[in-house]
């Protein structure tokens, strides 16, 4: 709730109708009261964008609920496209996407230039997501992995590991952080020579150093290279 945009939170005081994934509900419970709710569970979000535009077409305002920024791997992609098809106005509210939320937790590892790639297969198949993953460590990027793993798809993230470590240093330091911006947020600062030691779930997101990052003073640092101007 405490990195909720001033934006994002008029529009939710303002909309007659809220609709999202259930446990994003519970956690602005606050700007429910005196709403129409629909809440909705995973892989549902085809029908919450529908119902969505449904309502907004009965002339109702309607707001849907998205975790960190909509359009990161959120609820944009599937709203606009409903909208789109019935000729109805939608109107974008950035948020705090994980990676950057991730990332002050664990100091500036997104210094420089950085690739976002998410290791879940459920959308896009896993020999795409290897070719971006080598890609990105073949261009020194920071990677941020997004939906690392989960209970079906440990020997994923086992074959992910592998390949980042055949592409950076052992010594490169990693950040992993369980439960960002919630009062369960914790995180370690690791390698990548170490970092399979630390189980991952989809509610972890793991920040892999490029050449450059480091470590000091407990905070991982990604420099632009402002010292050398």
């Amino acid at each position: 709730m405490s990195d909720l945009t001033f934006r994002a939170a008029a529009c939710l005081e303002e909309a007659e109708v809220i609709i999202g994934y259930r446990p994003y509900l519970e956690s602005i419970a606050a700007y429910l009261k005196g709403k129409e709710v629909f809440p909705g569970r995973m892989r549902e979000e085809l029908e919450r964008a529908r119902e969505a535009v449904l309502q907004a077409q009965k002339g109702k305002r309607v707001a849907v609920v998205s975790g960190g920024d909509p359009g990161v791997y959120g609820m944009a992609v599937p709203v606009l496209q409903a909208a789109l098809e019935e000729g109805v106005a939608v109107e974008v509210i950035p948020g705090v996407t994980a990676a950057t939320a991730v990332a002050a937790c664990l100091g500036a590892p997104l210094g420089h230039d950085f690739a976002v790639v998410s290791l879940s297969d459920l959308l896009t198949p896993w020999p795409l997501i290897l070719r971006r993953l080598k890609g990105a460590l073949a261009a020194d990027f920071v990677l941020v992995l997004y939906n690392p793993s989960s209970s079906r798809r440990q020997e994923r993230w086992r074959e992910a590991v592998e390949v980042i470590k055949g592409g950076r240093d052992p010594d490169t330091p990693v950040g992993i952080v369980w439960e960002a911006t919630r009062p369960s947020e914790r995180k370690v600062l690791t390698t990548v020579g170490e970092m399979e030691k630390f189980p991952v779930d989809m509610r972890s997101l793991v920040i892999v150093g490029n050449s450059q990052t480091y470590v000091a003073g407990g905070l991982m640092i990604t420099p632009r290279g402002y010292e050398r101007k």
